[in-house]
């Protein structure tokens, strides 16, 4: 069974949204006592400034939904499914509107963690989560820091349409699926040491990243549908978008997957050409890069996009903002 935990979400006309730990924002359901969307990003044109999410398009909800439909008629017996536990700060006497809301929009979450003011990250292992996806920065890092997959939410204000019957995911490479040993070589000596680099160590396979189980859980899922035939008409499709090139970089990326057994069903290698016009194309209904100068990209193109704080890029960004602060 493959794991997902989300922070508490809330319903309104078919978006759902992220929200932290129990300070009051507006009426949800009628009522008074609500939950603070403490974090949020709003994307304009021209102009994409970085707040932490705001609203998680129901979207990627539907199509969790349909794999595990499909899943369910070609191996009725099996509990290998998408299970979805939302966590969430606040006590319990929320949980009754929270379900209500959700039944009324057939969400299909019956997995809820409730823990009164308490970090959840300790509850994260006891679901065996394979991945956390939360608007707190915070928690986000604290589960990175115990092994857990995990992301914070960004999303635009306008958002392209995704599919409802087929799972879109896309991924960067290094610092999420890989580790940050490439990138580190670039940040110190610049692009020329990274290809040599790059070069020399070809068939040297790259150490995992953040996010190479949940691509890996995945994978577990898609060799189901494999199995009975249904490659080409796999609901669930994965993606690679990364700035390596493919001649003088790519092949060691797609080298290490295969040797870990891993299938990517396409790979784009850009060359550092700008991420968001691919992602407009391809229509994930997540994305992961560990640089929020992509994350930023992808919303642009209204794309919804999920920042993993890990490796060397994060140390780079906070001495530049705090040159920018000086």
């Amino acid at each position: 069974m493959v794991k997902m935990s989300v922070d508490p979400v809330k319903v309104k006309e078919l978006q759902i949204c992220t929200s932290s730990n129990g300070e009051k924002r507006e009426s949800w359901e009628g009522t008074d006592e609500v939950q603070e969307d403490r974090l949020g990003l709003t994307a304009k044109p021209k102009d994409v400034t970085c707040r932490r999410a705001r609203k998680v398009e129901g979207g990627v909800f539907f199509a969790l939904e349909a794999v595990n439909a499909r899943l369910r008629e070609l191996y009725p017996q099996s509990e290998e499914l998408f299970d979805i536990v939302l966590v969430t700060y606040n006590h319990a006497h929320v949980g009754i509107r929270l379900i209500n809301t959700i039944n009324h929009h057939n969400l299909f979450i019956e997995r809820f963690c409730m823990t009164g003011g308490s970090s959840p990250i300790g509850y994260l292992k006891a679901w065996q989560t394979n991945l956390y996806l939360s608007a707190d920065a915070e928690k986000v890092r604290e589960a990175l820091a115990e092994g857990i997959a995990a992301a914070t939410m960004f999303t635009p204000e306008k958002r392209t349409e995704v599919s409802e019957s087929q799972l879109r995911v896309a991924f960067d490479g290094d610092a999420v699926l890989f580790s940050d040993e490439s990138e580190r070589i670039f940040k110190a000596h610049g692009l020329d040491k990274f290809f040599e680099h790059e070069r020399e160590n070809e068939d040297t396979l790259l150490d995992h990243g953040p996010l190479k189980g949940f691509l890996e859980a995945l994978g577990n899922l898609q060799k189901k549908f494999y199995a009975k035939g249904q490659r080409l008409n796999c609901p669930i499709r994965t993606f690679l978008v990364t700035a390596r090139s493919a001649a003088s970089s790519g092949i060691r990326a797609l080298k290490t997957l295969r040797a870990w057994g891993l299938e990517i069903d396409e790979a784009l290698f850009l060359a550092g050409a700008p991420k968001g016009p691919m992602l407009e194309k391809i229509r994930p209904h997540i994305y992961f890069d560990d640089q929020m100068f992509h994350v930023e990209g992808a919303a642009e193109m209204g794309t919804i996009a999920a920042h993993v704080p890990y490796g060397i890029a994060q140390k780079h960004n906070t001495r530049q903002k705090s040159a920018v602060a000086k």
